[in-house]
C-alpha cells in the first residue's frame, strides 16, 4: 500500500505543471503519504495543453529567432509532454491580486436625460481572483495522443445583498434599494465556473480533434502572439484587464473584437480540427450547431420542456439576434529564417440564424421607437440581421526579442461575435503592437481602433467608433511569481447613444439622433500573479 501512495503522489507531483520530465525530481521532502512535492518550479497555467497532432505547440515556434516570448503567457508548450505508455496529470493554479486607480467619466451616475443620480465611484480599486485548471495528457504505445483540460474561474456577486426580500421591503443585487453586503456576505456570494471544458485525441500523421466547450481555430492559432497580449502576466490588457476593464464600470470598455483567448470564442461547445504542419503550413476548421451547450436544453432549473425561448438550439424563435451553425477555417504560416521567427495567418467565419416566428419583423426605425407591430412591441430581437461573414488576418515578426505584431477583423459581425443588423456598417478593426521579452523581463505597447455597427437600431443614422491604447510590463522576481504595471486608456462614441446608461439617447426620433453621451477612462494597475 506504501508503493501504491507513493507511486500515486510522484505522478501527480511530477504532471502537475511542476516539471518538464516525466520522472520527479529529487529529493523529495515532503510527506508523499499526503500527495505533496518539493521540487524545482517549471511550468505554470495552461488552458490549452497539447495543441496540436505531435503534443507541443506550435505557436510560438519555440525557435531561438522566438526568443523568450514564448514563455511569457503560459503556451501550450510549457506542460509536460508524456512518454509512450504514460500520462500527465496537472492541476495548475493561478492568484491575481491587483491595485488600481482608474479615472473615468462614468464614475458618477447619470439619467438618461443626463441628471446626476447621486451615485459616484471611488477611483481606488483592490482586486483578487483565482483559477484552477486541471487537465490530464496521455500517449498510448501506438502513438495516439489523448487527453482533456477544464478551466474553473471564481465569479463574484454584486454590491448589494442577495438575500431575496428583506422585512424592511429591501431586495437583492443590482436593485436601487438593495443593502451593501458586508465583507463575510461578499465572499459568500463568491461562487466558482466552468470556462473551458474538452476532450481531444490527436495523431502525428493525422492531426488533432477536439471536442467541447473550447478554443476554435482563432484562439488555437493565437494564444496571444498576433493580438499582442503576451507582455502583461496574462492580465488581459483590452480583453478583460488593464485595470480599467478590471474595475471601471463596463459601459466603458470597448469589446475585444480580435477573439483570441476571449470568451466568446471559445466558451460555446464546438467540434476543432487541427492539422499536421506541412512545411511551415497547417490549418484548422471548426463547426457548433449553436452559442452554448446543448446541455442546456436538458439542466435542471431551464425551461425547456418543449420548444420555446429558453431552448439553446433553437432555429426559430422570438429573438433574431441568435446565430446558429457557426463554420469557420484558417490557415497558418510558421518558419524562422536565421535570426528572425515569422508568422501569419487567414481565417474566415459563417454562420446561419434564427429565424423570427412569433412577430413580424421591424425597421430599425420602429425597434428605436418601441413601436407596437402585430401586436409586440418592437426592438433589436425584432430586426432583421446578417449571418456572421467576417475574415481575421495575422501577422508577426520577432528578431532580436522585440514582436511587432497586427490583427484585422472585417465583414458582417458586430462588436464581440455578435450578428451585424441588415443594412449596418461593417466591422473594421485592427490592434497592433510591439512586445520585448528578455529574460524575466516583457514590455509591451499596443493600440486598438474599432470601427462596428454598435447598436442596431442606430442603423443608417451612425456607427460606433472605439480606441484604446496601453502599455506596460512585467518581471519575474522568482519562479512561479510576477509582478506587472499597465496603463490603459479607452474611448467610445456613437451618435446617439448614451454610454452612461447604456441605451439610447434621450429624445430619439424616427429621424432625429437624441442625446450623445460618449464614454471615456484611463487607468494604472499594479499586480502580483502567482502560478503553480
Amino acid at each position: 500500500m506504501r508503493k501504491l501512495l507513493m507511486a500515486s503522489a510522484a505522478i501527480l507531483g511530477a504532471s502537475g505543471g511542476l516539471a518538464h520530465a516525466q520522472v520527479p525530481p529529487v529529493p523529495v521532502t515532503a510527506n508523499p503519504n499526503q500527495g505533496q512535492l518539493a521540487a524545482p518550479y517549471g511550468a505554470g497555467p495552461s488552458a490549452n495543453n497539447n495543441n496540436n497532432a505531435w503534443g507541443v505547440a506550435n505557436t510560438p515556434t519555440g525557435s531561438a529567432a522566438a526568443g523568450p516570448l514564448s514563455s511569457v503567457i503560459y503556451p501550450p508548450n510549457v506542460d509536460a509532454v508524456p512518454a509512450p505508455g504514460t500520462v500527465v496529470i496537472r492541476l495548475n493554479v493561478r492568484v491575481e491580486s491587483d491595485v488600481a486607480f482608474e479615472f473615468t467619466n462614468l464614475d458618477k451616475g447619470l439619467t438618461a436625460t443626463g441628471a446626476p443620480t447621486g451615485y459616484k465611484i471611488s477611483p481606488i480599486e483592490f482586486g483578487a481572483y483565482f483559477r484552477i485548471y486541471p487537465g490530464f495528457d496521455g500517449l498510448a504505445a501506438n502513438g495516439l495522443r489523448y487527453g482533456a483540460a477544464v478551466e474553473i474561474r471564481e465569479n463574484f456577486g454584486g454590491g448589494t445583498s442577495n438575500n431575496g426580500t428583506f422585512a424592511n421591503g429591501l431586495t437583492g443585487p443590482g436593485t436601487a434599494t438593495g443593502a451593501a453586503t458586508g465583507p463575510s456576505t461578499t465572499s459568500s456570494q463568491e461562487t466558482l465556473f466552468v470556462r473551458r471544458a474538452f476532450t481531444y485525441v490527436a495523431a502525428d500523421q493525422i492531426g488533432l480533434l477536439r471536442l467541447g466547450q473550447t478554443d476554435g481555430v482563432i484562439g488555437l492559432f493565437d494564444p496571444c502572439i498576433f493580438t499582442t497580449q503576451c507582455w502583461d502576466a496574462g492580465i488581459g490588457q483590452f480583453n478583460g484587464g488593464g485595470g480599467t476593464q478590471e474595475f471601471a464600470p463596463t459601459n466603458q470598455s470597448p469589446p475585444f473584437v480580435w477573439l483570441a483567448q476571449a470568451g466568446a470564442e471559445y466558451d460555446n461547445d464546438k467540434v476543432v480540427y487541427l492539422s499536421p504542419q506541412f512545411y511551415g503550413f497547417d490549418f484548422g476548421v471548426q463547426y457548433a450547431p449553436n452559442q452554448g451547450s446543448s446541455f442546456q436544453q436538458t439542466a435542471s432549473g431551464v425551461a425547456c420542456g418543449q420548444a420555446a425561448p429558453n431552448c439553446e438550439g433553437l432555429t426559430s424563435g422570438n429573438d433574431a439576434t441568435r446565430w446558429i451553425n457557426q463554420v469557420g477555417f484558417g490557415l497558418r504560416y510558421q518558419q524562422a529564417f536565421g535570426p528572425v521567427d515569422f508568422k501569419a495567418y487567414g481565417f474566415y467565419e459563417t454562420s446561419g440564424k434564427e429565424n423570427l416566428s412569433t412577430s413580424a419583423y421591424s425597421t430599425t426605425n420602429q425597434a428605436r421607437l418601441g413601436t407596437v407591430v402585430g401586436g409586440v412591441t418592437s426592438s433589436a430581437l425584432t430586426v432583421r440581421y446578417d449571418d456572421l461573414s467576417f475574415y481575421k488576418a495575422g501577422v508577426a515578426v520577432t528578431a532580436f526579442n522585440v514582436t511587432a505584431a497586427a490583427d484585422y477583423i472585417g465583414g458582417r459581425v458586430n462588436g464581440q461575435l455578435a450578428l451585424d443588423p441588415t443594412g449596418g456598417a461593417p466591422t473594421n478593426a485592427v490592434v497592433t503592437g510591439l512586445t520585448y521579452a528578455n529574460g524575466p523581463l516583457a514590455l509591451g505597447a499596443e493600440v486598438g481602433l474599432i470601427e462596428t455597427q454598435g447598436d442596431a437600431r442606430l442603423v443608417g443614422l451612425s456607427q460606433r467608433h472605439q480606441y484604446e491604447v496601453a502599455f506596460g510590463g512585467a518581471y519575474k522576481l522568482a519562479p512561479g511569481f510576477q509582478v506587472m504595471a499597465e496603463y490603459l486608456y479607452e474611448y467610445s462614441h456613437q451618435g446617439g447613444y448614451d454610454f452612461h446608461t447604456g441605451a439610447l439617447g434621450a429624445g430619439a426620433t424616427a429621424t432625429t439622433l437624441g442625446r450623445t453621451a460618449d464614454a471615456q477612462g484611463q487607468g494604472v494597475i499594479l499586480g502580483t500573479v502567482l502560478t503553480w
